[in-house]
């Protein structure tokens, strides 16, 4: 089974959107409107991607920090709305490339929940290092939630 990473487009942005409803509602992600989605797709310091299996959309992908001067990319957003399939991993895999094969990055970094133990747990695998927590730093209704930082290096990166 194939996993392929394509340019986001406009009329993507239904799917983009369903599967972004989808994944609020385990309170893994914070919803972003369909404008700040149109935002992402004509921002050069955006990368906007679908992640297909079969050229079905199974996911998509947001990285940020393209003009970065330190060379850092922010993997903003990752949401694959089949779990269990392995979907994820790869995409995980296929970003790390895009970032320092593709991009030059010199660091790849992201932020999760210290709740989504699921991935946590795959970021770990794929080699990003936990850097830190911001406690209590999302607000979220009347709950506050904390982000755990991790990255990867370049060097780190290629010694895999």
């Amino acid at each position: 089974m194939s996993l392929d990473l394509r340019t986001t487009h406009m009329k993507d942005l239904g799917f983009v959107i369903e599967a972004e409803k989808k994944a609020s509602k385990g309170g893994f992600i914070i919803l972003q409107s369909l404008e700040d989605h149109e935002e992402f797709l004509s921002d050069e310091d955006v990368r906007h991607l679908i992640i297909e299996s079969e050229r079905k959309p199974v996911g998509y992908i947001v990285l940020a920090g393209l003009k970065d001067e330190n060379e850092n990319i922010e993997l903003k957003r990752i949401v694959v709305t089949e779990k269990g399939l392995g979907y994820g991993r790869r995409a995980v895999q296929s970003i790390k490339k895009v970032a320092f094969e593709e991009l030059n990055a010199h660091r790849l970094w992201l932020d999760v929940f210290d709740f989504n133990e699921r991935a946590r747990n795959l970021y770990e695998s794929e080699g990003f290092k936990i850097e830190g927590k911001f406690r209590e730093s999302v607000k979220s209704g009347d709950e506050r939630k904390s982000l755990i930082f991790m990255s990867m290096l370049e060097t780190e990166y290629r010694e895999n």
